[in-house]
């Protein structure tokens, strides 16, 4: 643990106007309020702070940086309040410290919830300061490196599945490798401790047989290129343990047909140098083809550059060859806390476009499984680049289609897309994006986000958007449908209804407005009775029995609402325009719209019953049909022949049965109404293919 001496002169080192005396205000303060209190491995607790603080001064960070991270759990852990540390240490410095600190409201929600908040409350900051992120990611390290001290398997594993699933890849898209890297090991002993403990042996016995091979290959490298007039520094490496059991999960391959253990980086003066070096390294030795990556003239989103090759070393050996500038070099391996030394008060460079993205994901996200979802999906890396038709780079996870591409240009883009062209070339909306390739958005002006959608997109922002949509969509809908019912409803009220009288329910129901009454009728989370007796206070006092309850007297239309999003279409029954309709009502759900003469109706029974119709217009429905063809050459074209004829899109077609001379099959075809459908089965049964055809 540093002592109070060495932290601050660790600061004035690198920083001579550091304000010794608030420094030192706030490691004595830190001290004090933590006291007596004790880590799991029985150290004081005050330790961990003073150790956050001290990864801080190894960042060269600013002296508000570091007292933030001394005094990053006072509030959380001790009486210290976020006013008082304020008050002594100034708005700039309790800002940080709240930004880091866990909500202590939370502490009796469910383990996700508690979580998802936390991250919840962490981006936002994380957004207005980019320093909130590196006490975090530094106060989770030290946490990491003393996790062993924790006696509960049940807590160790879920602090190092945080870890994996959010900290690390966060360090990595701020380009702190150093940090992910131990995070991620550290992780990997908990989470899997047999396979690390397998393949740490297995690296202690290949080092222990290689004689120095490391540094001898370093030294060959370094050679070649020295020949070649460029100086250079060459370091060389084994990949820890968790880097080679991601490559033996991703190719299914053992430890022993992992070739590339070893890693070797090349540092050069200036970034002409580096191209030089690859092209001398190509020419001294075979590169593996599809290997190398040029991450200098194309960064990673987190601001990494380097060059990246494999070898073909002696006796077939691979090794992994990094080359990049001491600048670059230094900013890969702390990334934004690097810049954040030089560039201290320039808070912009931290409005990187991935953290805007994760914010708009915070907005957009409904509850804690899909914050926390949506969140692993946008911070973990795995890339691929495209190109907008002027030339715009987006950076974008591999399988990602044209719509995680729109909505990565822009949300307003995703929501009004309606197709894509890849490369000059209409192609479906989910087909998954290359690299380089360019991806043309079209736009449609009454266009909507689809659910179906959700089978394909993979990152996080689209999700999220998409989602919102559809529920923004569902609750529009459901209160349509509501409204309709309260007119219904009011119209059986001994009184006549006006604007005073609903403002009046509204405020007896305790809700903030008339959509938020008409989507509690619609969802049936108010009861007829209820609304009434807002609406008219006693005027249900004489209906004791549902004998005596007035029925509607009227059908409620579901013109212009969409199947599955504000009712769902019954699959026992198909019902499509002009079958005569119910809707079964459950609190909480969509409504469910059967056929009037649907057996399943009979399980209604302790449901809300509507009376349904579709409305002027209405069009657009899945049909299901039973096809009996002679199981003769040629039928099942001639069948296909009618559908084509009479503008009928197939969905699905299964074999039910196979009864010589009979084949029968079980069709869901699009239709635009019940006269649509009559008009495909007379033609059916008409044909000389068809023995039979009833719809189902």
């Amino acid at each position: 643990m540093l002592r109070q001496y060495e932290l601050v002169e660790k600061v004035k080192d690198y920083d001579p106007d550091a304000d010794e005396a608030a420094l030192n205000r706030a490691y004595v303060y830190t001290v004090q309020k933590h006291g007596t209190q004790k880590r799991a491995s029985g150290d004081p607790y005050f330790s961990h702070p003073i150790e956050v603080a001290g990864l801080m001064t190894d960042l060269q960070l600013d002296e508000k940086t570091i007292i933030t991270a001394l005094l990053h759990d006072t509030v959380e852990d001790t009486l210290a309040t976020i006013d008082d540390i304020e008050q002594h240490f100034g708005h700039e410095v309790a800002r940080l410290v709240d930004g880091v600190t866990k909500l202590s409201k939370i502490e009796a929600m469910p383990e996700d919830e508690r979580a998802a908040e936390n991250l919840r409350k962490f981006l936002l900051a994380m957004s207005e300061d980019i320093r909130v992120l590196l006490v975090k990611l530094a106060d989770r390290l030290h946490n990491m490196r003393t996790l062993h001290f924790i006696k509960s398997p049940e807590k160790r594993q879920r602090i190092a599945r945080e870890t994996m699933d959010i900290y690390a890849p966060l360090a990595e898209r701020v380009g702190m490798y150093e940090y992910m890297r131990e995070m991620q090991l550290l992780a990997f002993e908990q989470l899997e401790p047999e396979a690390f403990a397998t393949i740490s042996k297995r690296l202690e016995e290949l080092r222990g047989q290689d004689g120095g091979q490391v540094d001898a290959i370093a030294l060959k490298i370094k050679q070649a290129l020295a020949e070649a007039g460029l100086q250079v520094e060459v370091s060389g490496r084994e990949k820890h343990p968790y880097s080679i059991w991601n490559k033996m999960s991703e190719r299914h391959v053992s430890f022993e047909q992992v070739t590339d253990i070893m890693a070797f980086r090349v540092i050069t003066e200036t970034e002409a140098d580096c191209y030089r070096a690859l092209g001398i390294l190509h020419t001294t030795w075979q590169f593996l083809p599809g290997r190398f990556k040029d991450y200098i003239s194309t960064p990673k989103s987190n601001g990494y550059r380097s060059l990246h090759t494999s070898l073909m070393y002696e006796n077939s050996m691979r090794v992994e060859v990094q080359i990049r500038t001491r600048q670059m070099h230094q900013r890969n391996e702390f990334g934004l806390a690097a810049h954040w030394a030089y560039k201290q008060h320039d808070k912009a460079d931290g409005q990187v476009g991935w953290l805007r993205d994760l914010i708009e994901i915070v907005d957009a996200s409904h509850d804690a499984e899909e914050l926390l979802e949506h969140t692993r999906m946008a911070i973990y890396q795995d890339r691929i680049f495209a190109f907008t038709p002027k030339g715009a780079l987006f950076q974008l996870p591999k399988g990602a289609t044209s719509v995680d591409f729109a909505f990565a240009v822009h949300t307003d883009l995703g929501l009004s897309c309606v197709g894509a062209k890849i490369n000059g070339r209409h192609m479906p909306l989910r087909t998954p994006l290359n690299n380089g390739d360019v991806v043309e958005i079209i736009k449609g002006s009454a266009a909507e986000p689809q659910l179906s959608w959700l089978g394909f997109v993979v990152t996080g922002k689209a999700r999220a958007s998409i989602r919102r949509a559809v529920r923004l969509k569902e609750r529009a809908e459901v209160a349509d449908i509501g409204s309709k019912l309260f007119d219904e409803i009011a119209s059986r009220v001994p009184a006549r209804i006006g604007r005073k009288a609903i403002r009046d329910a509204i405020e007896r129901l305790g809700m903030d407005g008339p959509e938020d009454l008409m989507f509690a009728i619609g969802s049936a989370k108010l009861t007829d009775r209820e609304v009434m007796e807002a609406l008219v206070p006693g005027c249900t006092a004489d209906f004791e029995d549902d004998e005596d309850w007035p029925a509607r007297d009227r059908a409620i239309s579901i013109k212009g609402m969409t199947p599955g999003v504000g009712f769902e279409l019954a699959t026992c029954c198909h019902p499509v325009p002009g079958d005569r309709i119910v809707g079964l009502r459950r609190k909480g759900e969509t409504v469910l719209v059967h056929t009037i003469d649907c057996l399943e109706l009979a399980n209604g029974v302790d449901t809300d019953w509507l009376d349904l119709s579709w409305g002027k217009r209405s069009h657009g429905a899945v049909g299901r049909l039973s096809v009996t063809l002679y199981d003769r050459p040629g039928t099942l074209a001639e069948m296909a022949g009618i559908f084509a004829q009479n503008k009928i899109n197939v969905t699905s077609l299964a074999q039910t049965q196979l009864d010589h001379p009979f084949t029968t099959y079980e069709i869901d075809a699009e239709v635009q109404d019940l006269a649509h459908l009559s008009r495909i089965l007379s033609a059916l049964r008409a044909s000389d293919a068809v023995a039979q055809a009833e719809r189902i």
